[in-house]
């Protein structure tokens, strides 16, 4: 780092494409000399982001500051940046060093000058020797250095890469990985990179914003993400996890898996539902089974390489992932040990579904764009209500005719012994539904609930 002051702030930003908003009310204070990392799954709002910092996309509301100064409505070519593309996006009639020095000859740099620059970003990205080549008989990875190079070359405050790797094959991305964390620590510039490859953001990063449905989810470090995640989402999204419900006894006391663990987590209450994430790897596994805190059964072993995924049921009906470097048989019964600060204790997002609607009759209510019946609770038609539902009592059918209203699956978090998934209905609200069937992300559902399930009360 080159010191701990903001070179783009990022206040109150949104951005919509017609009904869809893919930016909201985002806030990001980025450091001079800072690599850092947008990292989400496609849709999030990630390279719509990094597209506004450039200049490509004007915001809808909000500003970009630069150095102080509002750069939201500057065009992209005053912008002090430059970005590198995932398709490169070099002049196929121009060799190497005509594609690097586009730049420089546009803002009428010396002819000397140029050289010294052009010569210096080639050896930064390991193609001296390459300037007459043709760009089209180079290989992927060779192009992207180019692309690069040309973008360093005009030694901008801030160098914008959107997902530049994406493109190569895996051993070429691992290399390039390690070329641009040395050219980051070698130019001392501010990188902000986008990608949705969690290990290529932990392995790059000094700082990583994971971003979901448009807003920012959590922002920290490599090692506080993947330690410390903010929610479900997060921990399911950095690395493997087990995500399981619990219940938070008191400090330092918490119940999940059918049994009792000593944590760290504090602050929580007494008896305060919880979501518990426990990594693969923090799993102590043992053949000796009077020695452990639970048991349970292999039921498969797979060699990964550097060690073995396994999955076994404990002896409460929970499935868990595990990693080790030793294997255990199949259908072996096993001992298992977590220790407390392997343990990592989350606030509940939510514990029911509440969705706000109105009377229709006595015995009928408007919610979700739909009419859903309800028991006799004694309000008049035209009252505003909230209607409160357990995740487990939405029933969820594969014709979605069938459903008093249609969703979509767009998100599906497995608990250990039941799947939780969240369905974008078409009325754009969310339902939250625990279930054994399984789904797969992207299926159109219909959306029921009985009668006994749906709870009204009155909305002042």
């Amino acid at each position: 780092m080159t010191g701990n002051d903001s070179i783009i702030k990022i206040e109150h930003l949104s951005k919509a494409f017609g009904d869809k908003v893919v930016l909201d009310d985002i806030n990001l204070s980025i450091r001079r000399g800072e690599f850092i990392t947008l990292l989400g799954p496609s849709g999030c709002g990630k390279t719509t982001l990094l597209r506004m910092i450039a200049g490509f996309l004007k915001p809808d509301s909000g500003v970009i500051l630069m150095e102080g100064s509002d750069i939201s409505n500057v065009p992209p070519h005053r912008r002090p940046l430059n970005t590198v593309f995932q398709r490169y996006a070099l002049f196929p009639h121009l060799n190497v060093y005509d594609n690097i020095a586009f730049g420089l000859k546009l803002n009428k740099v010396q002819s000397s000058e140029i050289e010294t620059r052009i010569r210096k970003a080639l050896k930064m990205v390991s193609m001296t020797d390459y300037e007459d080549r043709d760009v089209n008989s180079l290989s992927g990875g060779q192009q992207q250095r180019v692309a690069i190079a040309r973008a360093i070359v005009n030694r901008p405050k801030v160098l914008l890469l959107d997902e530049p790797l994406a493109a190569l094959d895996l051993k070429m991305r691992k290399d390039m990985q390690m070329e641009l964390k040395q050219m980051h620590q070698e130019l001392g510039i501010t990188f902000i990179y986008v990608t949705h490859d969690q290990e290529e953001a932990l392995t790059l990063s000094d700082t990583v914003v994971v971003m979901s449905d448009g807003k920012i989810q959590q922002i920290g470090t490599p090692i506080d993400i993947y330690n410390e995640p903010v929610n479900s989402f997060v921990a399911d999204f950095i690395g493997e996890s087990n995500i399981l419900n619990g219940t938070m006894i008191k400090d330092r006391e918490v119940e999940f898996i059918g049994h009792t663990f000593e944590c760290v987590d504090e602050g929580f209450g007494h008896n305060t539902p919880v979501d518990v994430v426990v990594r693969p790897e923090d799993i102590y596994i043992i053949a000796n089974t009077e020695n452990a805190k639970f048991t349970g059964v292999v039921k498969s072993c797979i060699f990964k390489g550097v060690h073995y995924e396994m999955f076994v049921e404990t002896d409460n009906g929970y499935e868990l992932m595990l990693q080790d470097y030793n294997a255990f048989e199949v259908g072996s019964t096993v001992g298992m040990f977590i220790k407390p600060s392997d343990i990592h204790v989350m606030q509940k997002e939510r514990t029911c579904n509440i969705f706000e609607g109105k009377m229709i009759s006595s015995t009928d209510v408007e919610i979700l764009g739909g009419q859903f019946q309800c028991a006799d609770c004694g309000l008049q038609e035209g009252d505003n209500i909230y209607a409160t539902v357990n995740f487990e009592c939405v029933e969820l059918m594969d014709n979605k005719e069938d459903g008093t209203v249609i969703g979509e699956v767009e998100f599906i978090l497995y608990k250990g012994n039941h799947y939780h998934l969240t369905v974008l209905t078409d009325s754009g609200e969310k339902v939250y539904v625990d279930t054994n069937d399984i789904w797969d992300k992207g299926d159109i559902v219909g959306i029921s609930v009985n009668i006994s399930d749906l709870h009204i009360s009155k909305r002042v």
